[in-house]
């Protein structure tokens, strides 16, 4: 093949091959941009459609529950027919223990109604959407439910796609193939739609033929409705077939240019091979003409060019020199931003072995006992004392050459005589040491450096210089830094999750230490406990003596949980004054006895504060506890949280100081919205029906007898918002107000009792 074909077959594929790959990633790149932010808006859209439902079923409960709440069947059509008047639900229905009406409000939505929780199918098209709750009478018999409903239709689907910004489609639940009950979707694509949907399951995405994507949504518990959402790709049309002609486009007018270069190239090419061999038999007065100003005129200027500069050549090398030392302080201050010290420290010391032609080197930092511990090496197996590894070099500060250059802050370089390497250092002949020190810090002997940058026998024999110093000093800086930065960050990252006030871990780290030790107990077959403590009548503690007072009194209560929990136990504050702690492989036996404990170290001994007026005060202090077991009382680290709580409660209405176990699992499956089903627990005064010890005896004023919890609010004092209180589940022989309340229920942050 000649050389203009051999020039011409390049310089297309130099060309075309860079033309395809570019039109292969722009289309690829193209489609899948379009289909991923086409998937984020839907997964946006679902996860709007959960919460607008949620917040659906929620008010529905809301109004719901506002009606059990009425004594008796008159007030009830009253409460009713204020829920529907204020828009609260559509239509309200009373029903008895045998499922029979007894009450129903005019114009309500047609039955049978989609229930929130999805467990029960309604067997047709969705008519509408309603929450039931029990109806109890205040002896806690049960009377029978109260379901508020809201209509689904047309305006209802078309407030869900206004919310979500996506065309929504509700489905015909009925057997057999998907049929439309409401839709947003423009009857050109609505066939479309369905057909793509017909094989979806779980949260896939998939497309129809025009490009729109479709994603369906529910029936699930918490989202009991069929839907498909979709939204239509932004993808410009004609894409493939504008990228295909201007490929052949491109190719064309290579094929042409190609040609024309090679053979107005090859001429010069002659004559450049002509001088090489001129230069090559130690001609270096050949000069090659320049006919041109393109490639090869550059060429032959090029050439001249370097004839002419050869006798520079020493003086260029060593400018190249002082230019990597240059690029290497860059990547010393791009290191110095990272947290991963090993990494950096490998990276710094490779990069000074690299720049100053050294065979081998280590970093050292030092530690508590005044110690040089080894971080990283290079080049140092076979140069370390017998039986030393050479990441474990370990060498006093003040001994040998390294300890000296840690204990004054003074680098030093030379060479070691033969046989008189310092004990504990590796083998070497030459050496160059720089300490680094904290930024800020002093490199002068009057401040101990906290590390230091060793390298050994430079290559060719020479001893290190002063350049390879000052290259050294540079490292050691970025060094110095880098140990600083991640220092800082591990600090930032420990106050980020620890409580301030009293030192323990804050509610940010419970949620992921419930979670780890929850997975831990379950994979070993374990228990864990859980204890949430509350300071009984806090609040009086404040408004008696001040927050400087309360602030203290949760210090020492801290101080006093870390002194009667073993090392493997977790305590938090979880807000305000109460606590939690996790009792890893504990049963509730144990988690008793650690309760009976922490009761004890509380009571038997009053706080002493600073008063009004700087005078000393005692405050005697108590607290309750509730108990709960992983996994004997909830399946999740959410639901046995919520069961130790509700005995909290138990413990509470029991008269405080003491504590409760949580008696009930949970035995229904957690919803999908993330709430939790409360645990009924015992409430009373006297021990567990399990015999476990209480922490102290009831005081003497007090019988055994069961207090029943805080009275709710009535009826008509539920926000217009269509929210609910959380309340606490009574134990047998409780008497509670009737109707019940199923909501989410946030984390407790201060009670003040």
């Amino acid at each position: 093949m000649t050389l203009r074909g051999r020039l011409t077959a390049a310089f297309l594929t130099v060309v075309l091959g860079p033309v395809l790959l570019g039109a292969v990633f722009v289309g690829t790149t193209l489609s899948t941009v379009d289909r991923s932010r086409s998937t984020e808006r839907l997964g946006l859209a679902a996860s709007a459609v959960r919460t607008s439902i949620d917040a659906l079923c929620q008010q529905l409960r809301a109004a719901a529950d506002a009606v059990a709440l009425r004594p008796d069947p008159a007030t009830r059509a009253g409460a009713a027919g204020q829920v529907v008047s204020r828009g609260l639900a559509a239509g309200v229905l009373v029903t008895d223990v045998a499922g029979g009406t007894t009450y129903a409000t005019p114009g309500g939505p047609a039955t049978p109604w989609q229930d929130c929780t999805g467990t029960a199918r309604s067997g047709g098209p969705v008519r509408a959407l309603s929450a039931r709750v029990d109806l109890r009478d205040p002896a806690g018999t049960p009377l029978g439910t109260v379901a508020a409903a809201e209509v689904v239709d047309p305006a209802f689907v078309a407030r869900l796609a206004a919310a979500t910004g996506v065309a929504v489609t509700l489905l015909d639940d009925a057997d057999g193939p998907d049929r439309i009950t409401h839709t947003t979707e423009t009857r050109r694509v609505r066939e479309e739609v369905l057909a793509a949907a017909g094989g979806l399951d779980g949260d896939r995405v998939t497309t129809t033929p025009d490009g729109r994507y479709v994603r369906r949504l529910g029936p699930t518990p918490g989202q009991p409705l069929p839907l498909l959402l979709s939204v239509a790709g932004e993808r410009p049309s004609g894409l493939p077939a504008a990228l295909v002609g201007a490929v052949l486009l491109a190719a064309v007018l290579a094929v042409l240019t190609a040609w024309r270069l090679a053979r107005v190239t090859t001429r010069p090419l002659v004559e450049l091979a002509g001088a090489v061999d001129r230069v090559a038999r130690g001609d270096l007065t050949a000069r090659v003409p320049v006919r041109s100003r393109d490639e090869i005129g550059r060429l032959a200027a090029a050439f001249n060019r370097m004839i002419r500069e050869t006798a520079g050549y020493v003086t260029a090398l060593t400018s190249s020199r002082d230019q990597l030392r240059g690029h290497l302080g860059v990547l010393g201050d791009t290191l110095a931003s990272t947290h991963d010290l090993q990494r950096i420290l490998r990276v710094i010391l490779h990069s000074a072995i690299a720049a100053t032609g050294a065979r081998a080197g280590a970093v050292l930092l030092r530690d508590d006992t005044a110690t040089l511990v080894g971080q990283c090496a290079e080049g140092l197996a076979g140069r370390c004392p017998a039986g030393t590894e050479p990441e474990e070099l370990r060498v006093p500060v003040g001994a040998g050459v390294v300890g000296a250059v840690a204990a004054t802050g003074e680098p030093q370089r030379g060479r070691v005589p033969s046989g008189a390497t310092p004990p504990g250092e590796p083998w070497c002949e030459t050496y160059v040491a720089v300490p680094f020190t904290a930024p800020g810090g002093d490199a002068t002997g009057r401040d101990p450096a906290v590390g230091v940058l060793v390298l050994y026998d430079r290559l060719g024999g020479d001893e290190f210089d002063d350049d390879d110093l000052a290259t050294l000093r540079t490292f050691a800086g970025h060094t110095a830094v880098a140990v600083e930065n991640v220092r800082v960050h591990e600090e930032a990252q420990r106050l980020s999750l620890t409580d301030p006030l009293t030192g323990l871990w804050n509610y940010r780290y419970l949620r992921e230490s419930l979670r780890r030790e929850v997975e831990r107990a379950s994979r070993f077959g374990r228990m864990l406990s859980i204890l949430v403590l509350d300071l009984d009548r806090f609040k009086t503690v404040n408004d008696s003596y001040g927050h400087a007072a309360g602030d203290a009194v949760l210090a020492e209560f801290a101080r006093r949980v870390r002194g009667e929990i073993r090392e493997v136990d977790l305590a938090f504050r979880q807000g305000g004054e109460e606590f939690v702690v996790l009792l890893p492989e504990t049963d509730a036996r144990g988690a008793a006895t650690v309760a009976e404990r922490l009761g004890a170290a509380v009571r038997e001994t009053p706080v002493v504060v600073a008063g009004h007026a700087g005078v000393p005060t005692t405050i005697a202090v108590s607290v309750s506890i509730g108990i709960a077991v992983y996994p004997d009382h909830a399946s999740t680290g959410a639901e046995v949280l919520d069961a130790a709580d509700e005995a909290l409660y138990a413990a509470k209405g029991a008269g405080r100081d003491g504590y409760r176990v949580a008696t009930t699992r949970h035995r229904t499956a957690p919803p999908r919205d993330g709430t939790a089903a409360e645990v009924a627990v015992p409430a009373g005064a006297t021990s567990p029906d399990d015999g476990l010890p209480r922490a102290g005896p009831p005081p003497a004023d007090r019988p055994p007898t069961h207090r029943p919890p805080p009275d709710r609010a009535p009826a008509d004092d539920l926000p217009a918002d269509g929210s609910t209180g959380r309340h606490a589940v009574g134990a047998p022989g409780v008497t509670q107000p009737g109707g019940a309340s199923s909501g989410p229920h946030p984390p407790r942050q201060s009670r003040g009792r």
